[in-house]
């Protein structure tokens, strides 16, 4: 498992150039090398900080159900900037004491949480680029072992119509996402 973490987040480099305006994004600040980038950017990095699984107890008591296991063991592992994986961006995990910039990062747009939490929906991402369409858990698909499709959802049906709308399947597992990853990762560079 931590392998395979450790492929999915060296992989972030080969998909995104991992730049941005400290202005605009304080979790890139936050995880700012030392190496310089153009136009008044700076090029971040995601790191390795392993927090204590109960950290995840807070926003399970406002979640339907708990992440599935490779997910929960990558929240609990690394901390990340929001990073554009080419088929989807996935939101930050910033780095802190606790894990409530991740909680932040999910429930941000209040709109899209408010209906996709009590239908069976627990986003972690978006679509690529400008992409908006969350991509979530869909806990509806949950198995024994806690794994669960990978959907991505019409944002402007929930914005415009309040209705959820499935509009593709990413992936069967969080697994078979982060292995999708590694591949298109692998592919490109």
């Amino acid at each position: 498992m931590d392998r395979l973490l450790s492929c999915f987040v060296e992989s972030f480099a080969k998909l995104d150039d991992l730049m941005e305006f400290p202005e605009l994004n304080p979790v890139a600040r936050a995880l700012a090398t030392s190496e310089r980038a153009p136009y008044g950017m700076i090029r971040w990095s995601p790191v390795r900080s392993v927090s204590e699984a109960s950290l995840l107890d807070s926003i399970y008591a406002k979640l339907p159900a708990r992440f599935p296991p490779l997910y929960e063991r990558f929240v609990s592992t690394y901390r990340w900037a929001e990073v554009d994986l080419k088929t989807y961006t996935l939101l930050a995990n910033p780095p802190g004491e606790d894990l409530s910039g991740l909680y932040d990062a999910l429930s941000g747009d209040v709109n899209l949480w408010d209906e996709l939490i009590p239908a069976g929906f627990v986003r972690f991402g978006k679509g690529p680029d400008c992409d908006y369409d969350p991509v979530c858990f869909d806990i509806s698909s949950r198995r024994k072992n806690r794994e669960c499709r990978i959907v991505k959802i019409d944002h402007e049906e929930i914005l415009c119509n309040y209705r959820v709308k499935v509009v593709a399947v990413l992936a069967n597992s969080f697994e078979e996402l982060v292995r999708n990853t590694i591949a298109l990762a692998t592919k490109s560079g």
